[in-house]
């Protein structure tokens, strides 16, 4: 059976993303048949956020109009979605930045070790509260990886891979990927948003059955 390819379009700042990742591999780990190549690509939720970043309930308030109250139910629901996926999820009290993580995975897809690298950064805001903007983070995640250190601060010092990050934003925004996660599977299916593992077990089957 020929390998089923699926982009995950994310953000290292959307919470929904890591539900949706760990549904998805669970949902791979219930369906062994399955033969995946899996892909992360890029998607800023705050291109515009700048490097202190911002309060993550202030900023939360304003872009969805919604009281702390609303808010604060929304995070215990989210706490409850991941926790049934294997995703723990702690206190986020800022917003940060993300294009810098973009360029390290961007690389790591290039060594082999993108989906790695995606996890610990995942857990690296979302559990522990963590800057996934700030270099001493990345490159102390790329260590724990045992991944090279100083190849990672040569790339986070210059532009590299800025160019190569922002093509693939516009290309995946100009195919209508307005929201994330966004998973598209053999180019051509799209499923949207943290879906329980059984919503993706029974697409990728029936997806894989037709192809």
């Amino acid at each position: 059976m020929k390998p089923l390819k699926i982009d995950f379009v994310s953000d290292v700042a959307c919470p929904w993303c890591a539900v949706g990742l760990n549904a998805l591999e669970r949902a791979l780990e219930s369906a062994p048949e399955l033969q995946v190549e899996m892909h992360f690509q890029p998607f800023e939720l705050n291109p515009q956020m700048a490097p202190e970043g911002e309060d993550a309930m202030e900023h939360l308030m304003r872009k969805y109009g919604a009281p702390r109250e609303q808010l604060e139910r929304s995070r215990a629901a989210l706490r409850e979605r991941g926790a049934a996926v294997g995703f723990v999820f702690g206190e986020r009290h800022r917003i940060w930045n993300t294009f810098d993580a973009h360029r390290l995975l961007h690389w790591a897809g290039l060594e082999g070790f993108q989906r790695e690298l995606k996890h610990a950064l995942l857990a690296a805001y979302h559990t522990h509260g963590e800057n996934p903007g700030s270099h001493e983070v990345l490159l102390r995640i790329v260590g724990e990886l045992g991944r090279d250190v100083a190849r990672a601060r040569e790339l986070l010092e210059s532009d590299e891979y800025a160019d190569e990050v922002r093509r693939v934003e516009r290309a995946w925004q100009q195919l209508g990927i307005s929201s994330v996660p966004s998973i598209v599977i053999n180019d051509r299916h799209l499923i949207q948003g943290g879906q329980p593992p059984e919503v993706f077990a029974q697409a990728l089957r029936q997806i894989a059955a037709e192809a």
